[in-house]
């Protein structure tokens, strides 16, 4: 058999993806299962199917981000996902799962630190906070810095995403290194169900998109359990999607909140500008008892500046951005019926 015969034969069995892909990988697999989301060097976020070679994600249909991949350092499956890491032209290296983008080292500390300390510091002297998901340690790494923090659980379902993070995200994942950070590798849903009753001050929920499994992390019952993990007056901080492009989903999490916590449910968001639409919103809830006042911080950051050894102020948190993160478009007003 001649080379143009084998080279007929090979671009038959690989999809057009990965033949695109070779003219910028010399090193490019030939075996037809390259990253589906990486196309003549450019990574666009796709639906999580991976028999599906289109970009068109049901969170955000009819439009897809692209960021121009300059090499990519590690990809694997892992038991629950694809786990992607790549070299950006722009954005520093990139954490994607299951074709979706989950952080970028240019931006990520504007999501890691609003979703830490909205609740942080909304409350006085925490104690106990409970992370659940937040494999990449960014979310530790901005809860450390409260010192009144005694005890930090992490429940992660993905071992391989902490693994990642550590070898190529290290910024982030010296979060896991402080010592009172208690790292369980488990569904989030099991451990939760054994938490005692008011065992904790603040639960994150630093969840991906609710789509698949994680569909069951914006459900009545997930917050129920929840609520009875935290103390009177203990704080919840969710991820809860863009206003721009999620409002009903939006509506039936507050929904489903004000149900089930008793004390103050808000709607907050930040700029993160590799997130789709540039937004990304935060549900806070608190339980009967002392009240939470989330839009005004009691527990203020700028207090804590220096107190921990070789830690650096926040980047993009502050008690202005705190104040002003609550701060709502008319049209979401609207269309939000639970605000």
């Amino acid at each position: 058999m001649d080379r143009s015969e084998n080279n007929k034969i090979v671009e038959a069995t690989i999809p057009p993806c990965c033949l695109k892909a070779q003219a910028y990988s010399p090193d490019a697999e030939l075996e037809g299962n390259c990253h589906a989301t990486v196309v003549s060097g450019w990574f666009t976020e796709r639906d999580n199917d991976d028999k599906k070679m289109y970009f068109n994600n049901p969170m955000w249909p009819g439009e897809a981000h692209s960021l121009e991949v300059q090499e990519i350092l590690f990809k694997e499956r892992s038991d629950y996902q694809e786990v992607l890491v790549f070299e950006s032209a722009t954005y520093g290296k990139v954490l994607v799962l299951d074709g979706i983008l989950q952080l970028t080292e240019r931006d990520e500390f504007a999501y890691q630190e609003m979703i830490s300390h909205l609740p942080l510091c909304s409350i006085k002297s925490p104690k106990n906070v409970l992370v659940v998901g937040g494999g990449d340690g960014g979310v530790l790494r901005e809860v450390a810095r409260h010192p009144t923090v005694e005890n930090i659980d992490i429940c992660e379902i993905d071992q391989m995403v902490i693994d990642v993070a550590k070898k190529f995200f290290p910024d982030l994942a010296v979060g896991f290194e402080d010592p009172r950070v208690h790292l369980q590798v488990e569904d989030a849903l099991e451990f939760i169900r054994r938490v005692p009753k008011g065992k904790y001050d603040a639960v994150i929920v630093d969840s991906s998109d609710p789509v698949g499994p994680a569909q069951e992390l914006v459900e009545r019952p997930f917050f129920e359990m929840i609520a009875n993990a935290l103390r009177p007056g203990g704080v919840l901080c969710n991820m809860a999607e863009s206003m721009w492009l999620h409002t009903h989903l939006i509506n039936d999490m507050l929904s489903a909140c004000r149900d089930v916590f008793k004390g103050s449910v808000h709607y907050a968001w930040a700029s993160v500008p590799t997130y789709p639409s540039g937004v990304i919103g935060f549900i806070l809830c608190s339980t009967e008892g002392p009240p939470v006042d989330f839009r005004n911080p009691v527990n203020p950051i700028e207090k804590f500046e220096g107190a921990l050894e070789n830690q650096s102020e926040p980047s993009f948190y502050n008690s202005e951005i705190h104040k002003a993160a609550f701060a709502l478009p008319s049209f979401v007003k609207k269309q939000v019926s639970c605000l």
